[in-house]
């Protein structure tokens, strides 16, 4: 049955899952090729490593795709317009890079000829829904496979059957699993299963609590970060050069506990400390430039989208939609943003822009303006209370009715 099945491309990492999968689809009749997808935070060196473990375990041919910048260009900019945190807490680390590997690999797999396209997710977790959809989306011709799922394979499993053969097995493959991506890197396994028991010491403490304060300035040009402290980078140049700077002071860590796609709860680590920063000093950004309702119909938009990619949807086209209105949203929010990083904790402590609508030269707030006087001030407030005023009243007489009515009704008896 060897090689009777054609070629397939394989969503590869590295890791224990899909190290196993090479083997087994091999075992299976697959001409199985490897498909590397670089959505941030791997090295060079690292880079090298997955390609060698490929090799290793069999694969009939490798290809690894460096896709940073289409990352951060179709999914990273828009969490940053819509200021998106999941719980308020989680910035969706890697919701956007599962969409974009899935993307990337049914690419290689057609320039292969491939036959099929295979993934290392579990049968419990998002990955294999984001996986799934945008491979029904956009390759419906090719066979989905996947044999962690469909076999119910532990982990200790895949080990016990790579050292069977005598195949490298990961390094850390028994502890628990590390996503490293361009918005964030997670922990899941062990741990995050019991809602009660504390992270590993990399999670809850700074590296080094003693490195002094320093101020960061991001330059943003609508809605975009474009540079660190005057420089200019690309998207994910940037969003690398300060997650650097964010792991060196222990910034961005936390735990996440919500809503899986599949409906259960679940549970994750992670540090993403450019996510978070961004965001934060994009949202005070966006407070200084735009209008109260912008920033409210905004943010109700951009959870529902948030949401939507979390659950593997991004191909939803009212998606798109969305798309269009925060970027239509971005045109004023260009400036910058000064950022203080201390060892375990941020603050933004400034942000200044061509189009702030905080003009001292019209009005301070609690101090003096000139675009009204006392005496119109005084007209708005009593304008502004009819409402609430009339609704008073009217729960004053109904209130007086009922009361008159259990008097008489008393008085009868």
């Amino acid at each position: 049955m060897q090689n009777k099945l054609g070629p397939l491309a394989l969503a590869f990492s590295g890791g224990l899952d899909t190290s196993y999968c090479v083997p087994k689809l091999s075992a299976a009749g697959w001409i199985v090729h490897t498909v590397f997808v670089d959505t941030g935070g791997t090295s060079e060196t690292e880079r090298a490593a997955i390609a060698k473990q490929a090799q290793a375990v069999g694969a009939a041919s490798h290809t690894a795709i460096d896709a940073r910048e289409q990352v951060f260009d179709r999914f990273v900019r828009y969490l940053i317009f819509g200021n998106v945190l999941r719980g308020e807490v989680y910035p969706l680390s890697v919701a956007a890079e599962r969409t974009q590997q899935a993307i990337s690999v049914i690419e290689v797999a057609k320039q292969l000829g491939a036959k099929a396209v295979a993934h290392g997710s579990t049968g419990a977790g998002n990955d294999q829904i984001r996986f799934d959809v945008a491979l029904r989306v956009l390759a419906p011709e090719l066979q989905v496979v996947t044999p962690i799922r469909d076999g119910g394979v532990k982990r200790e499993e895949s080990i016990a059957y790579l050292r069977e053969r005598g195949l490298p097995v990961p390094e850390r493959a028994t502890a628990y699993s590390v996503n490293r991506g361009l918005w964030g890197t997670t922990w899941g396994g062990g741990w995050t299963h019991d809602s009660w028991q504390s992270p590993p010491s990399e999670l809850l403490d700074p590296p080094d609590p003693t490195l002094a304060p320093i101020d960061v300035v991001i330059g943003w040009d609508k809605g975009v970060p474009v540079s660190v402290d005057g420089k200019t980078y690309t998207g994910a140049q940037l969003v690398d050069v300060l997650g650097e700077l964010c792991e060196r002071y222990g910034i961005g860590r936390n735990i996440h506990v919500g809503e899986t796609v599949l409906g259960i709860k679940g549970r994750v680590g992670f540090e993403a400390g450019a996510a978070l920063t961004l965001i934060a000093a994009h949202r005070e950004l966006e407070k200084l430039v735009q209008t109260k309702w912008q920033g409210f119909w905004k943010d109700h938009l951009a959870r529902f989208y948030g949401d939507r990619l979390h659950e593997g949807q991004y191909f939803d086209p009212a998606l798109r939609d969305i798309e269009a209105l925060l970027q239509s949203s971005q045109q004023r929010v260009t400036g910058e943003t000064r950022l203080r990083l201390s060892p375990g904790r941020f603050q933004v402590t400034g942000a200044r822009s061509p189009a702030s609508l905080l003009d001292r030269a019209v009005a301070t707030y609690g101090e003096e303006n000139l675009l009204w006087s006392g005496e119109e001030a005084r007209g708005f407030a009593r304008v502004s209370a009819v409402a609430p005023l009339l609704a008073a009243r009217a729960l004053a007489r109904a209130e007086s009715i009922a009361a008159s009515t259990q008097t008489e009704g008393e008085d009868r008896r």
